[in-house]
């Protein structure tokens, strides 16, 4: 079994600020920091950290060297990024005086994927391999066919939820990963339980994932409704928090962990990389989360 994270690279331009910016309003930053992110980047980093084998798909522009690097010195496999003469995708982040952020995102050569491309990529996976993917690349809904055809094991995190995810057959998904405001936009049901019900409804086939922010989360398949509750922190950068869980519950899951310690240890590392700066550079290794889980 293979895993295959297809999805975004991004430069992360974080400013600190004393509060998010509104509309009309100036106001000077305390610090600029520059980090490798994007959120498949971040989920491979998390996959690799927590200690499963990953090859990351992608594209990366002129500017993109540092975000080759960093997956590299995480253990990530490179083979299937490839780098084009063109400014690449990156984000401008504002990060509160309480940890909470502000994300506009630029999709530059993220928004490049190609036919030819994502057919060249998943010539070398097949059945039982497992997809990681985020909305945060084009071509998405092709990716999705092409990998179901292959039998490949398909889980996704719509995020950001927007009108591409209409074009893509959602019903050849195994897992979901979403958010209290993704499953919102999904069902229309802003309270956790009636949204876990409608997202199973609607895809019967299917498990899912719904984190919840400071109030834990949740996981359901039509049989097993597990809770986790969050590990208290001081919060200093929630930016990575979705893609550090994300990456530690599928490499428990893909390693035949039961949901409830899948959960927990998921819950462990994301807690751990709210107290970093940064979205990368925040993800712990399993080392760090099973020492940190003893202490408990």
């Amino acid at each position: 079994m293979k895993v295959l994270n297809y999805g975004s690279l991004n430069i992360d331009y974080t400013y600190s600020v004393p509060h998010i910016i509104v509309g009309g309003e100036t106001m000077a930053s305390y610090e600029l920091h520059e980090y490798c992110g994007g959120k498949g980047l971040n989920q491979s980093i998390a996959l690799a950290k927590a200690g499963l084998d990953v090859w990351h798909a992608g594209i990366i522009g002129n500017d993109g060297q540092m975000l080759l690097e960093a997956c590299s010195a995480a253990g990530v496999h490179t083979d299937f990024i490839k780098q084009m003469d063109v400014r690449g995708g990156h984000t401008v982040i504002q990060v509160d005086q309480n940890g909470q952020n502000s994300i506009i995102l630029y999709g530059g050569t993220n928004c490049m994927q190609t036919a030819e491309f994502v057919d060249e990529v998943l010539a070398h996976f097949g059945e039982g391999d497992y997809l990681l993917l985020q909305n945060e690349i084009n071509m998405l809904d092709y990716i999705i066919d092409q990998a179901y055809e292959r039998g490949m094991k398909i889980i996704l995190n719509p995020s950001p939820y927007n009108e591409n995810m209409g074009t893509c057959d959602l019903g050849k998904v195994s897992l979901f990963l979403v958010n209290e405001i993704e499953a919102a936009q999904i069902t229309g049901n802003t309270e956790a339980k009636d949204a876990l019900d409608a997202l199973h409804h609607a895809f019967p086939n299917a498990a899912f994932v719904l984190t919840l922010g400071s109030e834990g989360a949740w996981y359901y398949d039509g049989k097993e409704k597990v809770f986790q509750d969050i590990f208290k922190v001081k919060a200093v950068d929630t930016t990575a928090a979705g893609d550090t869980f994300s990456g530690f519950f599928i490499k428990m899951l893909a390693g035949g962990s039961d949901i409830q310690t899948a959960l927990r240890t998921a819950a462990k590392a994301s807690s751990i990389a709210v107290t970093r700066e940064g979205a990368a550079p925040s993800i712990p290794t399993m080392e760090e989360v099973e020492l940190s889980l003893q202490e408990e």
